[in-house]
C-alpha cells in the first residue's frame, strides 16, 4: 500500500520570525471535514482542524527554519531546508510526498510538486493547517516579547503597521535582516543610546534568551504596584522565575552586577509576593537576575539563576 505525505510551508514572505514547513500523512478513511488551504479558513476553524488533524494523522512532521539561517541561505532554500526537515521527522516513511506549489530538489522521498495543492489534495491541505497554526502560535509567542510590533495580529508580515513599528523600534533579533524593509531599519549602538532603548532591548534580549532555552514568557514588564515592576516572568517546568535585567553599552560587567543591590531585592521579594498573592500562583517559584551587555558581534547575555528568596 502506497503510504502518501503531504508537504507545504507557512511563511515564506514575513518580514520577520521562522518559515515553518509539516508534512502530513493521513489514514485514507480519515473523517476530517472541511479541510482547505489555511489561507481560506478562519483562525477559529484552522484550531479545531489542526486538532483533528493531530487527532487522526498516521503522522505528523514539522520542520522550522529560523530567520538568521533564512539569512544565511536564502528564504527558498530555508523552505526547502524546512520541508526536508519535516518529512525527516515523520515516524513513518512515506513512499511519496506530494508538495505545495514544486517538486523538492536532492530529496530522497519522490515528490511531486503539485501547483495549488494546498486547495487540492487533503494531506497537503493537513499539512498547510499544520504549518500554519504551528507558525502563527509561535509569532504569538514572541508578540509576548516585542508587543510593540503587533505579531500578533499580523504575524510578522509587512503589514502598515509593522513597517511603522520597524521605523520607531528598529529590527529584532527576530526580523529578516535580508529582506529590504528590515535592512533600512537596524539599530545602532548610536540609536540605543540616544533613545534610551539600552535597557527596553536587553530586557527583549534576555527574554529571547530564556525562550530559546526552552523557557515560556509568560509577561514582560509587570507592575505590581507599589513595588514596582518585575522584567520577565517566565516559566520551565512547574517553576516560575521572577527575572531582573541589567543591561548596559559601556558597563562592566561587574558594574552591572553592582546595580542588583540589596534595596532592588528586597523590592523584587516584595513584588513577587504581590504577584503570587494576586495571581494565587501555587508553582514553585524563583528570583534570577541577568546580564546583557551590548557590544561589536553582538550583546553578551549572562544568566544567574536562583538568587536566594529566603
Amino acid at each position: 500500500m502506497e503510504i502518501i505525505a503531504g508537504v507545504d510551508e507557512a511563511g515564506r514572505g514575513p518580514l520577520a520570525g521562522p518559515v515553518v514547513a509539516s508534512a502530513v500523512i493521513l489514514p485514507n478513511n480519515h473523517t476530517i471535514e472541511g479541510l482547505r488551504d489555511s489561507k481560506k479558513l478562519t483562525p477559529k476553524k484552522r484550531s479545531l482542524l489542526f486538532d483533528l488533524i493531530q487527532e487522526q494523522a498516521i503522522s505528523i512532521g514539522v520542520g522550522i527554519v529560523d530567520s538568521k539561517e533564512i539569512d544565511k541561505i536564502n528564504i527558498l532554500q530555508a523552505t526547502f531546508k524546512a520541508m526536508k526537515i519535516a518529512l525527516g521527522h515523520l515516524k513513518q516513511k512515506p513512499s511519496k510526498a506530494l508538495i505545495d506549489g514544486f517538486p523538492l530538489p536532492n530529496q530522497v522521498i519522490p515528490n511531486e510538486g503539485i501547483v495549488g495543492g494546498d486547495d487540492l489534495v487533503d494531506v497537503i491541505k493537513a499539512a498547510s493547517i499544520i504549518a500554519k497554526v504551528t507558525r502563527d502560535r509561535m509569532m504569538e509567542e514572541y508578540a509576548i516579547i516585542f508587543p510593540e510590533y503587533g505579531f500578533e495580529k499580523h504575524k510578522g508580515y509587512g503589514t502598515k503597521q509593522h513597517i511603522e513599528a520597524l521605523d520607531k523600534y528598529k529590527s529584532t533579533p527576530i526580523h529578516r535582516k535580508s529582506f529590504s524593509p528590515v535592512k533600512k531599519s537596524m539599530p545602532t549602538m548610536t540609536w540605543l543610546n540616544e533613545k534610551s532603548k539600552v535597557g527596553w532591548l536587553g530586557e527583549k534580549m534576555a527574554a529571547l534568551y530564556l525562550k530559546n532555552k526552552g523557557y515560556s514568557i509568560l509577561e514582560m514588564n509587570r507592575n505590581c504596584p507599589p513595588h514596582g515592576e518585575i522584567d520577565i516572568i517566565a516559566q520551565l517546568n512547574n517553576c516560575i522565575h521572577f527575572i531582573e535585567v541589567k543591561s548596559g553599552l559601556k558597563d562592566s560587567e561587574n558594574h552591572l552586577m553592582e546595580k542588583f543591590t540589596s534595596v532592588k531585592l528586597n523590592r523584587l521579594y516584595n513584588a513577587i509576593q504581590f504577584y503570587q498573592k494576586e495571581q494565587k500562583i501555587v508553582n514553585d517559584v524563583q528570583l534570577d537576575a541577568m546580564t546583557v551587555k551590548f557590544q561589536k558581534g553582538g550583546p553578551k547575555i549572562k544568566y544567574f539563576p536562583a538568587i536566594s528568596l529566603d
